[in-house]
């Protein structure tokens, strides 16, 4: 579609997808001590502990402060922080100590506050989340602007989509638009049965005996009725071929089936974005019983010590490593996803505001046509169409979009892409 390459492309949607990045691993300090030589008592509060690696390091138990140096009764020594061990973030640190080195991390990952919400399986922000999103075609009232969020049906039960508000409204059109033609055609019956009655007073015997002058204008008055009927037979058949018949062929052929063509390809990009959204909760469900599952070994790692334990541990890190990546790779396909769909959904809308333009001026062409007819047929009655061509001159698609689309739009919010 023509509007793909003008706004699409030129990315005017200016919405951000980043690339979600792993963390690079921390280099651990050649400094380390590698073991125990020192036999003095360590302060108050702090514990020593030795990693999967063979590496001694001491944690404090109100704190959380994790070192390599062995703590000082001095306060004035400071400490040099744990360097972390994993390249992930939903990995936990060495130590045993909970809520420390990249367990927190996970844990801000899991638990921070958001700055988006999902409503039906969309990614919206927050009020006040993100800067204030600017219209795509400001001062337009474009369909690709109001109809991102869902709407309750009448009955309040079910949701419709943005985008089938936008599709309802072009079958209400074609259905008003046969309706017009339906009432062309009653006029068109009413003149032709004027014309009927109009050529049979012509020739009615009545006042036919007169003679004289007088019976020469009284001939002459029923011979206009047989005129004015012709002229009222050619304006019927005129509106036949030049009002009623447009109105009734205009995109009587394949204009359904474009229009469920549309819905279809919009709504099976809805589909697939549920179903990513649906893997996207049960990778966080996963991630979050690994990191309890690693939590409760660390924590039981500081009340007894075994290789079994710390292998419990290495196999616990690994499995919440794995289930912070297929978080991070769900939640990159959810947002490829509704990209696709925001895309489909501006193109798509636009090309629906391109066809109800199109289908506004074409009736508006044909009353006019309808009204000149009628000046053409009676000049003698002017003042009953009068109004009805100031107010088709005044016809302004863009006008009719903006009333329709204050009284009908389902939320100018776009979709932003889903936190991790």
């Amino acid at each position: 579609m023509e509007y793909h390459k003008e706004y699409i492309s030129s990315r005017f949607l200016k919405l951000t997808y980043p690339t979600l990045k792993k963390h690079k691993p921390a280099v651990v300090s050649s400094a380390a001590p590698r073991e125990e030589t020192d036999l003095r008592p360590l302060p108050p509060g702090w514990r020593s502990y030795t990693s999967p690696e063979g590496l001694r390091y001491y944690v404090n138990s109100c704190s959380k402060e994790t070192t390599w140096r062995r703590p000082s009764l001095s306060a004035e020594v400071p400490q040099r922080p744990l360097a972390r061990q994993s390249s992930s973030p939903y990995a936990n640190g060495c130590h045993s100590s909970p809520r420390t080195s990249l367990t927190e991390a996970a844990d801000v990952a899991l638990r921070r506050p958001t700055m988006s919400k999902q409503i039906n399986c969309v990614t919206f922000p927050l009020p006040g989340g993100s800067p204030e999103q600017q219209l795509l075609k400001p001062n337009e009232w474009s369909y690709c602007d109001y109809f991102w969020t869902d709407k309750k049906d009448p009955q309040g039960t079910t949701s419709v989509a943005g985008f089938e508000v936008l599709l309802q409204k072009q079958l209400k059109g074609k259905q008003m638009q046969k309706e017009m033609s339906e009432f062309i055609h009653e006029r068109i019956k009413i003149e032709e049965e004027y014309a009927k009655n109009l050529s049979k007073l012509s020739l009615s015997p009545l006042a036919a005996q007169d003679e004289g002058t007088l019976g020469e204008a009284w001939t002459q008055l029923k011979k206009s009725l047989h005129d004015e009927a012709e002229v009222h037979l050619k304006f019927s058949n005129k509106l036949h071929s030049e009002v009623e018949k447009p109105l009734l062929t205009f995109r009587c052929d394949n204009f359904k089936k474009d229009l469920k063509k549309y819905d279809h390809h919009i709504a099976d990009l809805r589909k697939q974005l549920a179903s990513r959204y649906a893997s996207v909760e049960k990778s966080r469900r996963a991630l979050a019983d690994r990191q309890k599952d690693l939590e409760v070994k660390t924590q039981q790692l500081e009340i007894k010590i075994s290789n079994k334990t710390e292998e419990d541990i290495k196999k616990a890190r690994r499995k919440s490593t794995q289930a912070g990546d297929d978080l991070m790779r769900c939640v990159d396909l959810y947002n490829q996803t509704q990209c696709k769909w925001f895309e489909e959904m501006v193109t798509t809308s636009m090309e629906l505001e391109k066809l109800e333009v199109e289908r506004i001026e074409w009736i508006q062409q044909h009353l006019r046509q309808y009204t000149t007819l009628r000046h053409e047929t009676d000049m003698f009655n002017q003042s009953t169409v009068e109004p009805v061509d100031k107010l088709l001159q005044n016809v302004d698609p863009g006008r009719d979009r903006e009333l329709w689309v204050k009284e009908n739009n389902t939320g100018e919010v776009r979709p932003v892409d889903m936190d991790i």
